[in-house]
């Protein structure tokens, strides 16, 4: 019983780690990836005022503010596309 409690349990926190946002934009290795720092660019040429961003899983998660709503980007590291966007 224990070991069945213990896998329920880590699957329920699996399911809420992945709740939050898009988090699978490339299998490319971190050491190909792309400058984070360009995917901020990208942002800021399609009108975005780019508030911060971080790494998600294998995407750069760019906020980015435009029309007064905050939006989160998600890009590939590998191409710099843009794979998602969640309005907030």
């Amino acid at each position: 019983m224990p070991l069945a409690l213990a896998a329920g349990f880590s699957l329920a926190l699996g399911g809420a780690c992945l709740a939050d946002g898009f988090k699978d934009c490339t299998k490319l290795e971190k050491a190909k990836w792309k400058p984070a720092s360009e995917a901020e660019a990208k942002a800021s040429a399609a009108g975005y005022e780019v508030r911060r961003s971080k790494v998600e899983g294998t995407c750069y998660e760019v906020y980015g503010v435009k029309d007064g709503k905050l939006f989160e980007l998600f890009y590939s590291p590998e191409d710099l596309t843009l794979k998602h966007t969640i309005k907030k």
